[in-house]
C-alpha cells in the first residue's frame, strides 16, 4: 500500500474514533437512552461535547478533499517524497486537531488545521504538474 493510501486509512480510523469520543462525552451528559433515540430535542451538552462534535464534523469536510487529494496521486501516480510528506502531515495534523479543537486551544487550534488543509491542497497541486 502507497504511504498516501495508509495515511488516508488511519485518518479514516481516526475519524472512527473520533465518533467514538463524541458519542462517549454525548452519553456522559445526557445518558445513552437519548443517544439511541431518534433525537428529536436537543439537549444541552457541555461545552467539551459541543466541540467533539464539531470536530468529528469538520473532520468529515477534511477527510472529504484529503481522499481526493490520495486518489490523484494514486490515480495519477504523483507519488513522491512531497506528497508523502504531505500525507503524514495531514495525519499528524489531524490528530493534534481533536485536542486542540476539543480544550479550545486558540490559536492552535486554526494553525493546526491550516497546516493540514495546506498539505491537502499541496497534494492536489502537486498531480496537476506531474
Amino acid at each position: 500500500m502507497a504511504a498516501e493510501t495508509t495515511a488516508l486509512a488511519l485518518a479514516a480510523l481516526l475519524q472512527a474514533v473520533q465518533i467514538g469520543l463524541a458519542g462517549a462525552a454525548m452519553n456522559r451528559d445526557v445518558g445513552a437512552k437519548w443517544n439511541a433515540s431518534p433525537r428529536d430535542t436537543q439537549p444541552e451538552f457541555s461545552a467539551l461535547t459541543g466541540r467533539l462534535r464539531r470536530a468529528v464534523d469538520n473532520h468529515f469536510q477534511g477527510l472529504v478533499l484529503f481522499t481526493i487529494a490520495v486518489l490523484l496521486v494514486v490515480l495519477s501516480d504523483a507519488s513522491s517524497a512531497l506528497t508523502v510528506l504531505c500525507a503524514w502531515t495531514y495525519l499528524l495534523a489531524r490528530l493534534l486537531y481533536v485536542p486542540a479543537y476539543a480544550y479550545g486551544w486558540t490559536p492552535w487550534r486554526s494553525v493546526i488545521w491550516g497546516v493540514g488543509f495546506v498539505a491537502t491542497l499541496a497534494m492536489i497541486v502537486t498531480t496537476l504538474f506531474t
